[in-house]
């Protein structure tokens, strides 16, 4: 495993964040599993976490001005530092105020900090993607392996709903790939439920 400093990539129109390689998930279809970078990147393993200040040293570096959205989404789960990439997002919102900021998350913000997180993506993002995957806690604890078990799927559930009365955009994805036709239309419901918008994503071999 080769391992650098890539804080900060290129996908398309936007500019990628990579603040950890912590997950609290282990999936199946996960990038990660197939190679060193995504998308041309040089080594998204980091030889350690950035702090803030060198976060935002990549991002100024790398201009965000010329991207049409930042987006917190790397090698690891972004919300195990939350508290940092909120500080991130908050401070490039100050500087770049017409970049859109999204965070693409599994959702598990709330098991992992123990208290109800949703308040702290309020004023920082502009759109936060949560990772369904599943429409059934079973599949999705075979097939992402959660630290925390059946638990995880019902939390992140929870989690959208009430992080959607604080942030104008949420967004439940899956992986067509992985679902079945049934499953789809199941996850639509949860989505309807839940009320937010069901983003379906083909799978992202490297």
């Amino acid at each position: 495993m080769k391992r650098a400093m890539t804080v900060t990539y290129r996908v398309g129109r936007g500019l990628y964040v990579n603040m950890t390689n912590r997950c609290t998930n282990r999936c199946d279809f996960c990038i990660r599993n197939n190679g060193e970078g995504a998308y041309g990147s040089d080594s998204l393993w980091l030889i350690a976490e950035p702090t803030v200040a060198q976060t935002l040293e990549s991002i100024t570096a790398a201009d965000p001005s010329s991207y049409e959205e930042l987006v917190f989404c790397g090698y690891g789960e972004p919300s195990v530092r939350l508290y940092d990439v909120r500080a991130v997002a908050l401070h490039v919102k100050e500087r770049y105020p017409e970049l859109p900021i999204r965070i693409n998350t599994n959702g598990h913000s709330d098991l992992i900090f123990g208290f109800d997180t949703a308040p702290l993506y309020g004023g920082a993002f502009d759109t936060v993607s949560v990772s369904l995957n599943t429409p059934s806690a079973e599949k999705y604890n075979e097939m992402c392996h959660p630290v925390y078990g059946l638990s995880a799927h019902e939390a992140l559930i929870s989690f959208a709903k009430n992080v959607n009365k604080y942030v104008h955009n949420v967004v439940f994805s899956v992986v067509r790939e992985t679902l079945t036709d049934g499953e789809l239309r199941e996850c639509e419901k949860i989505a309807e439920m839940a009320g937010v918008t069901l983003k379906v994503r083909t799978y992202i071999g490297k």
